[in-house]
């Protein structure tokens, strides 16, 4: 895909308006917080930009020297060189030019829930917790568990954690749908392989002001917390569930002794669950741009099977299977597969904008 090159001349002039505001020191505030954003945004883009300009420009240069025999050798050479650079450059600008999600920069709420399988699912909830955190703590993000309720053997029943650091939902937001394993468990005597699975869901966290609560919508009840947790459990009415009347989401958060704590916690993940409904509603209106990314960010939609047999991971919307199982689990591996699945979005979302 060529960007038009009066294209290219409007990237460069708006980065340069940019970098002239913030140079000129009269930019305070909110304006200056947005104008670094802006800045942050579009100087990878003007960047790449600028390099496909300049080769296009000696491109032209080069092909008038092919006049002169003294320079038609080097003016050759010089043109095969470009000629293998310049396509790539020109992909590279193209995907920097795709619209963003605009929720792409944001936190996330990260949800695990352990689904068919028993106590081997929230087992298997455990294990992907685990290697989410692990996967975050090489990106330098941060996770703080929100929400969880352990299983009795181990693992999560279901747990929430906050996601925080930078460009979190854009690396996680493809995570979204249900997770199968394949493996033989601890507590299976005849060998045999079961299939359990979980469920995970990246919400993007929203800002305060991109959603708004009415208090008198919300019905929020007190209870006794219930499960493992210490000796505070079942002795205080601490445990909280937030009910938002206009939509029936109901959060409920007991992870903690202070019932203020919870309440907080319980509208954080609240907040997150409906500022998704919006961008669901927003997307199911731009079917077309829904449609060209990779999956459909269905929760009950399987996407992946991880096979312990076999050592292979295997993601269904891609076609892609590593065998690299004990990687990915750990964490460090889980790199490549979410490279793969951003690489294969782009380029669905170029090739719908070739149309």
């Amino acid at each position: 895909m060529t960007v038009p090159a009066e294209r290219l001349r409007q990237i460069a002039q708006r980065f340069a308006e940019i970098e002239a505001r913030l140079a000129s020191g009269t930019l305070e505030g909110d304006a200056f917080v947005q104008a670094s954003r802006d800045y942050a945004e579009l100087e990878p883009v003007a960047k790449i930009a600028a390099e496909v300009e300049a080769m296009r420009a000696e491109t032209v240069e080069l092909e008038e020297m092919l006049a002169d025999p003294e320079m038609k050798a080097m003016a050759e050479e010089e043109l095969a060189a470009i000629a293998a650079r310049l396509p790539e450059a020109e992909k590279q600008l193209a995907i920097a030019m795709l619209p963003r999600d605009s929720a792409d920069a944001k936190p996330a709420m990260l949800e695990i829930r352990a689904g068919t399988g028993g106590d081997e699912a929230a087992l298997f909830a455990g294990d992907l917790f685990r290697m989410y955190e692990r996967f975050a703590a090489e990106q330098g993000w941060r996770v703080e568990p929100v929400s969880m309720s352990a299983s009795e053997v181990g693992g999560f029943k279901e747990i929430v954690a906050n996601v925080t650091g930078s460009g979190v939902f854009a690396k996680l937001k493809f995570e979204s749908g249900v997770h199968r394993v394949q493996r033989v468990p601890e507590t299976e005597s005849g060998g045999r392989i079961h299939t359990s699975a979980a469920t995970v869901a990246v919400l993007p966290e929203p800002d305060d002001v991109d959603v708004q609560i009415d208090p008198t919508e919300l019905k929020i009840d007190t209870y006794r917390a219930s499960g493992a947790g210490g000796q505070h459990v079942n002795t205080t009415d601490s445990a909280i569930r937030i009910t938002h009347l206009p939509t029936n989401t109901v959060v409920t958060c007991q992870d903690g002794r202070s019932q203020h704590k919870n309440r907080e916690k319980a509208m954080q993940v609240l907040r997150a669950r409906l500022f998704e409904q919006q961008r669901d509603a927003v997307q199911g209106a731009e079917a077309e741009a829904r449609k060209a990314m990779v999956g459909s960010g269905d929760r009950s939609e399987r996407i992946r099977t991880y096979n312990f047999p076999q050592g292979r991971v295997t993601d269904h919307r891609i076609g892609l299977t590593l065998h690299k199982l004990p990687e990915i689990i750990a964490g460090p591996g889980l790199g490549e597969l979410i490279g793969a699945l951003i690489a294969e979005d782009e380029a669905k979302r170029l090739a719908a904008l070739a149309e």
